[in-house]
């Protein structure tokens, strides 16, 4: 019998969908309202059909494309993408009746297929992750660079050509709306972090420990500042010694070879672990058992107004947060941190070796992170607005189906189980 779901499709060209939490949460969300999901990505390691966690969404991967750097081999990379993830889109529409689709940037080259889809009737959502722009300058690109005129240009377009845009934080929907043109009715923030059922009851007394671990969570990128964190380290061992103390780096990405490199020419691999890319209840294990966060992000104009999905996770589970003062860290975190001017090695040092000598403060801010979750960051509280967004622009598809589906039931015949009438 024909599934009477609603098909939404939903698109991520940087990651396979099994390292995307976000869209991962996005496609759960959607299947707990009664959609079915198709998600287009590069494959992974693993080659997964069907998404993790869910009852059936699937997955349509390509093979990735990866850039050495570079403007060429970018473009590379993103004609590459969006001929692929085009491909799979339009089989997704023809074949099995796709009848909206989310895209997730970055890159913001999907916009031709946002009008495409338009003007089939079909709505389209682009889920801003990443300013690309900024991200261009944090990583070295030149201010009103020709590059960074089209990348202006394209992240424009793409918010444009959208049916609305989902934003992961008030300072990205301020953006959409004045920098994009975007109509603020049809921006909606929709912010990162982990669902309540993904973290185990946390206490809200920290338990006593004489060996604290400090945590960076996350990617290991150029613009996001681990070299600090390394740097942090050394400087860490000058005023409390090698022991009763460690960093623990879980992660991956381009940089992580070179700051294992750099670990080794410290002389700090007693202090410092690396753990790779770690899976939800790994992350669960290991923040738990934690002291401190950090978040190493340099001040830039990227940085000042993106929430890191890392921050969330360490206030999902207690865990103060130490990070350079940038307006969105602190929307997000609050009185659970502690602020640096600068972000140098020497202030993160010292910040962290007051916090853990000092368990009043951390047990303080354990309960206002926890409270911050609890009331405003978990999952459950995006996935609302996100599902609501959702309903509201396939609200006349949604009652046809549901006609439809009446109309199929009273037809069934009466010998047919309900089970079989599911299938």
């Amino acid at each position: 019998m024909k599934d009477p779901r609603l098909h939404v499709v939903i698109a991520v060209a940087n990651l396979p969908v099994e390292r995307d939490r976000r869209v991962i949460r996005e496609v759960k969300a959607l299947e707990a309202a009664g959609y079915r999901v198709t998600v287009i990505c590069p494959r992974g390691v693993s080659k997964i059909t069907q998404v993790p966690g869910t009852v059936d969404a699937k997955v349509r991967s390509y093979k990735m494309y990866e850039s050495s750097g570079g403007a060429v081999s970018f473009a590379v990379e993103f004609a590459w993408s969006f001929v692929c993830i085009g491909w799979h889109l339009m089989a997704a529409v023809i074949r099995d009746k796709a009848v909206a689709a989310q895209v997730c940037n970055p890159p913001d080259v999907f916009f031709p297929l946002a009008l495409l889809m338009r003007m089939l009737g079909r709505p389209w959502v682009f889920d801003h992750h990443d300013l690309s722009p900024e991200v261009y300058q944090a990583r070295g690109g030149r201010p009103g660079s020709l590059l960074d005129k089209v990348l202006l240009r394209f992240e424009k377009w793409s918010q444009r050509a959208a049916s609305a845009v989902v934003s992961t934080n008030e300072s990205y929907r301020e953006l959409a709306i004045s920098r994009g043109g975007c109509d603020p009715s049809r921006v909606v923030v929709v912010r990162n972090g982990p669902s309540a059922s993904e973290v185990k009851p946390v206490a809200s007394a920290p338990a006593e420990i004489d060996d604290h671990t400090i945590v960076y969570l996350g990617v290991l990128g150029a613009q996001d500042g681990v070299d600090n964190a390394i740097l942090a380290a050394e400087r860490l061992v000058d005023l409390r010694g090698r022991l009763g103390w460690r960093l623990v780096v879980a992660g991956d990405g381009e940089c992580l070879e070179s700051l294992k490199a750099l670990t080794v020419e410290r002389k700090l691999e007693d202090v410092v672990e690396f753990t790779g890319w770690l899976g939800v209840e790994e992350i669960d294990r290991l923040l738990r058992t934690a002291s401190v966060g950090l978040q190493p992000d340099p001040r830039s104009a990227h940085a000042e107004v993106s929430t890191m999905a890392k921050t969330v996770e360490y206030l999902a589970r207690g865990l103060p947060v130490v990070g350079v003062d940038m307006r969105e860290t602190r929307r997000s975190a609050g009185d659970a941190g502690v602020y640096v001017e600068h972000g140098t090695p020497e202030e993160f040092a010292g910040a962290l070796h007051r916090l853990l000598d000092d368990p009043v403060a951390r047990a303080s801010m354990r309960n206002v992170a926890l409270a911050r979750f609890r009331n405003t960051l978990a999952w459950e509280h995006q996935a609302a607005a996100y599902v609501r967004l959702w309903d509201e622009l396939l609200s006349t598809r949604r009652e046809r189906y549901k006609a439809g589906s009446a109309i199929i039931r009273q037809a069934a015949p009466a010998d047919v189980s309900q089970a079989e009438q599911r299938q």
